[in-house]
């Protein structure tokens, strides 16, 4: 097993804002309340935890009129020194492009652009699997929330290759609700959210991986942040947990439960700073 290259640098934005206000997935319900406290005591659990498995936070002020913000996943993508924002499909969301944007540049990130007529939404809908034997390779959802076509700009900004899966349950509207690589050769995957093209493109990439249960996948298991050999998670099923472990790994479960309401967990509050696709990529 090689651990991942990457996991250990993340940023995250706090939940001073944070409320469900608006209805964009299935799981958002103007009628549900997010406590404020609880919220913000679960998303210090996730960076203590975070930090604790040995990962650096980094953490972006938020800004009231973006409360969706604190799923810093969906800000973009990074590759080295190289940022690329996300265009958000929903006007509610795509103000926090220019507030990101902004965060990089001040960081001494290149900042490239995707065409104005593209939509895609960061990481949360484009994970990189680095098989032993080849470069990284971005595995990019569509349909939801991001173009199908987006994939080949991202491969022309990013210079790495992007296979891009078709996601066709509303449930699942992120390609980080269905995959979370975990080493070189392994990545816990949620076939519920594919068609079946895309599941053999997995089956494809990954030569190990721990296949979901519908349940499974519904709870946001592949929704976790692997750090080095912990993998933290929303919820950590007897089945997977033992799997995990035969494997190598030390799963730790954080309550991100006021996060859940507006259909994030683990890994949509977190974005990987660290993250290399591409020789060719400005040095982080």
């Amino acid at each position: 097993m090689t651990e991942l290259a990457w996991g250990r640098r993340y940023l995250m934005c706090p939940p001073r804002h944070f409320g469900v206000l608006y209805e964009i997935n299935p799981w958002m319900h103007r009628e549900v309340v997010v406590d404020p406290d609880i919220a913000m005591t679960q998303w210090e659990g996730l960076a203590a935890t975070l930090r604790s498995a040995g990962a650096a936070v980094e953490v972006i002020e938020p800004q009231q009129h973006v409360p969706d913000m604190v799923f810093t996943a969906n800000a973009g993508l990074v590759s080295g020194r190289r940022f690329v924002p996300s265009h958000f499909r929903h006007p509610e969301r795509q103000a926090e492009t220019e507030v990101f944007a902004a965060w990089f540049a001040a960081a001494g990130h290149e900042v490239r652009r995707l065409p104005a007529a593209s939509t895609h939404e960061g990481a949360g809908d484009a994970l990189p699997f680095a098989p032993t034997d080849g470069p990284p390779v971005l595995l990019s959802g569509y349909r939801p929330r991001s173009d199908a076509a987006a994939a080949t700009e991202l491969g022309a900004l990013l210079g790495c290759p992007v296979r891009a899966v078709e996601l066709v349950d509303e449930r699942l509207y992120h390609v980080d609700l269905t995959f979370c690589p975990l080493d070189d050769r392994r990545a816990i995957c949620a076939p519920l959210g594919w068609d079946a093209y895309g599941r053999k493109v997995v089956e494809a990439l990954v030569p190990e991986p721990l296949w979901l249960t519908d349940d499974e996948a519904l709870a946001f298991t592949a929704n976790s942040v692997v750090v080095g050999t912990t993998v933290v998670m929303p919820v950590v099923p007897v089945r997977v947990g033992r799997q995990l472990e035969a494997w190598g790994f030390t799963p730790v479960a954080v309550d991100v439960g006021e996060f859940l309401k507006a259909g994030g967990g683990c890994r949509c509050l977190t974005l990987a700073l660290d993250v290399t696709l591409s020789p060719t990529s400005p040095a982080g």
